[in-house]
This record gives structure tokens, C-alpha cells and sequence, in this order.
């Protein structure tokens, strides 16, 4: 590989992990830490405050189909520098609310700085600048990423602390406005996808009728709808899902713990395949750990050693389904048009997202343990089946080419 090349391709992780581990720091995670501190400020109860990561995701689901048409039209680039301008202004509004119609008002603005600002605009941001070989990126980007809580919840703790939480949220707006800002418009290299009708930007690498097209975005859309609320749906619950296991708080946390470590080191695994990975066998992969997570725990019945086991393979899977999650529309689209395919799924997603802790922490409190594992398990098999029917979609794609003439 070309040292310019290989120089591209750093920067360009650069830019992006220190601008979306900003982005994911200062908004969605950024209630981890503050949300109790910023609830009896304003007099609100905690389940308001923490609304706010639902508007959030609803306004950026919302707002995702136009989102892919900014991208295809302006480049990833803009629409980023767009995305820390809004963070900036929504931030502000958070330090200056004094009740709930401004806190509400500025998450609608995070929601659409989330828009244009995390995840499918900054895989977009790669593609344009890596083509399709833009895999192993995209997994290295992710693996950074994942460390935002990590890094900020300390960092957003010491500042209150210190300040105060309103002056904390201006300093969240800072960063987004003098280190996200510049990097975006200045600091990440010129695309090198073009966008000329027949280029390799236009270039798929399965060759699908529009039938198929269509048929093959429903089944990317299904499968990872559903994953991403199991795993949105079983997080927040899986400290109670140990407890009514019978783990100890203590036992409890050290496997929260160790699931957090596991999806770290799934995502280390797919940027070390790179191009060699196929995201459609890293999401089988993926999902079916997950559904034989549930299963282990519905048969085995509820004990230390197999919460470990469910830990490990609920841990791994959901991880490697993080990345496939990511990858899935480069594997079957050209990269010109990833930026539009990724935001049209980013709006059944972040509706999932929004909506499915409440559903999961409702099924945990009233029916217990056993359903959720039940309901985990059904839906893993049906996303598992999508996958296995979008398998068979591009092998008989595939099949259907003429083969070529040899002279």
C-alpha cells in the first residue's frame, strides 16, 4: 500500500474518531453523567431528563431520509461541519434551560445535529475517501467510537465538578465548535470516490435488478431494525437481567463490564479481517450468537457460569453486529450511493433505538426475566432469517450472470 495512501487513510481515521468521539461524548452519552445533576436543577424528574435521549433519536430517525439526499448532493464534509454548528447550538440551549419547554427544545436541536452528525454521515465520510475498500476504516473508526463514554463520562464528571453542569455544557459546545468544526471543513483529505456516471463510485459489487435492489434494502432493513433494538432494548436492562439471575451488584457489574470489553474486541476483530470480511457472514455471525445467548439462558436456567456464557456470546455477537450493521450497505451498493442507503436505514434504526428500553424494561418489571430472554430470542431468529434470505439474494444474483466467454 502507497505511503500516500496509507497517510490518507489515517487522517482521515483521525479526523473522524476524535470528531465522533466528541459528538457521541457530549450528546448521547453526556446523560450518563449529568442527566441526575441536570434534573433537580431544573426541577424535572429524572425520567424527563433522560427523555431527552428519545427526542433525540426520534428527530434524527426523522430526519435521516433527507439526511442521505444532503449527503449525495453536498459530501459528507458539509453536512458534518453542519452537524457541529447544530451540536454547538443545541448545547448552548441545554446550559441556558431553566425548564422543560427549552431542555425539550434543545434536544430536538441534538436530534438533528445527530442526524448529521454520527454514524452513517461519518461511514459516509469514508467511503468517499476510501471507495469500497473503505471496510477496514470504517471497523478501525468503530473501534474508537466505542471509547466514548469511557473517555468522557470522567472528563464531563471532573468539569461539573469543577464548573458547574452549564458551564460544562458550553464547554461541550466549545469543542464542537472549535475542534469538530475546523477538523471537518479543513482537516479531512478530498474524496477520491467520483461521482461521474459510470465511475467506480457507481460501481456495485453485486449486480442486482431494481426488484432485487429493493427486495435487498427491506432485508438490510428488517435485520438491522431488529438487532439494533435488542441490543438498545437489552443494555440498559442487563445489570436487572443479572440481578433477577441472582448475581450479586458486585458480580453483576463485573459482567456488565466484561460485555462492554467483548463488543470493544469484536469490532478489533473485524478492522484486523479488513477487506477480507464479508459483512453478510459477520452479521449471521453476529445475530446468532446473540439468539443463542437467550437460548443458553432460557435452557441452562439462571447461574454463574452461564451468565458468563451469555455474557461472552451476547457480548461477542452483539458486537460483531455493530460492525456489520455499519458495513452492510457497502457490501451490496456502490460506495456513491452509501451515504443515501445508510441514512434511509438510519430511520427504522433510531425509531428502534428510541423506543425499545421502554419496551424491554416493561417486559422485564411485569412478566419477568423469562419473557425478555424469550422475546430476545424470537427476535434474533427472525432478524437471523432476513440475513439468510439477503444470503440467497445475492448468490442467485451472482448465479444469474453470464459467465465469461473464453476465447
Amino acid at each position: 500500500m502507497p505511503n500516500s495512501f496509507r497517510f490518507r487513510s489515517a487522517q482521515t481515521v483521525t479526523v473522524l474518531a476524535v470528531t465522533q468521539l466528541i459528538g457521541w461524548g457530549t450528546t448521547f452519552d453526556m446523560l450518563g453523567v449529568m442527566g441526575r445533576i441536570v434534573a433537580p436543577a431544573l426541577g424535572l424528574v429524572n425520567e424527563v431528563v433522560f427523555a431527552g435521549l428519545t427526542i433525540m433519536m426520534m428527530v434524527s430517525a426523522i430526519l435521516g431520509p433527507a439526511t442521505g439526499r444532503w449527503l449525495s448532493r453536498y459530501g459528507a464534509a458539509r453536512v458534518l461541519s453542519a452537524a457541529s454548528l447544530t451540536f454547538a447550538l443545541g448545547l448552548c440551549l441545554l446550559a441556558a434551560a431553566d425548564g422543560i419547554m427549552l431542555y425539550a427544545s434543545a434536544w430536538v436541536v441534538i436530534g438533528i445535529g445527530g442526524a448529521f452528525g454520527l454514524s452513517a454521515p461519518a461511514y459516509t465520510a469514508v467511503v468517499e475517501r476510501e471507495g469500497e475498500n473503505g471496510k477496514r476504516v470504517i471497523a478501525i473508526l468503530m473501534l474508537f467510537t466505542g471509547l466514548s463514554s469511557a473517555i468522557f463520562w470522567p472528563i464531563l464528571s471532573l468539569l461539573n465538578e469543577t464548573i458547574g453542569w452549564r458551564p460544562t455544557f458550553l464547554v461541550c459546545a466549545a469543542l464542537q465548535f472549535f475542534v469538530c468544526l475546523p477538523l471537518h471543513l479543513f482537516a479531512l483529505p478530498k474524496p477520491i470516490a467520483t461521482r461521474g456516471e459510470g465511475g467506480a463510485a457507481d460501481i456495485a459489487p453485486v449486480p442486482l435488478t431494481k426488484a432485487a435492489r429493493r427486495k435487498a434494502f427491506l432485508l438490510i432493513a428488517a435485520a438491522t431494525t431488529i438487532t439494533t433494538f435488542i441490543t438498545f432494548g437489552i443494555s440498559p436492562s442487563l445489570l436487572e437481567i443479572f440481578r433477577q439471575s441472582g448475581a450479586s451488584p458486585a458480580f453483576a457489574l463485573q459482567l456488565g463490564s466484561a460485555r462492554g470489553v467483548l463488543g470493544i474486541s469484536a469490532r478489533f476483530l473485524d478492522m484486523l479481517l479488513g477487506r477480507r470480511g464479508n459483512p453478510l457472514l459477520s452479521a449471521a455471525m453476529g445475530i446468532g450468537l446473540m439468539a443463542t445467548s437467550f437460548l443458553v439462558m432460557l435452557v441452562a436456567g439462571p447461574s454463574a457460569p452461564m451468565l458468563v456464557t451469555f455474557v461472552l456470546l451476547y457480548g461477542f455477537g452483539a458486537g460483531v453486529m455493530t460492525v456489520a450493521r455499519a458495513l452492510l450497505p457497502l457490501a451490496l451498493f456502490s460506495p456513491g450511493e452509501y451515504g443515501l442507503q445508510a441514512a434511509r436505514l438510519s430511520l427504522p434504526q433510531n425509531l428502534a433505538n428510541a423506543i425499545a428500553p421502554v419496551i424491554f424494561t416493561a417486559i422485564l418489571d411485569r412478566a419477568g426475566i423469562g419473557p425478555a430472554l424469550v422475546t430476545g430470542a424470537a427476535l434474533a431468529a427472525l432478524a437471523l432469517a432476513f440475513i439468510l434470505m439477503l444470503m440467497a439474494l445475492v448468490r442467485g444474483a451472482h448465479a444469474s450472470q453470464p459467465s465469461p466467454v473464453v476465447p
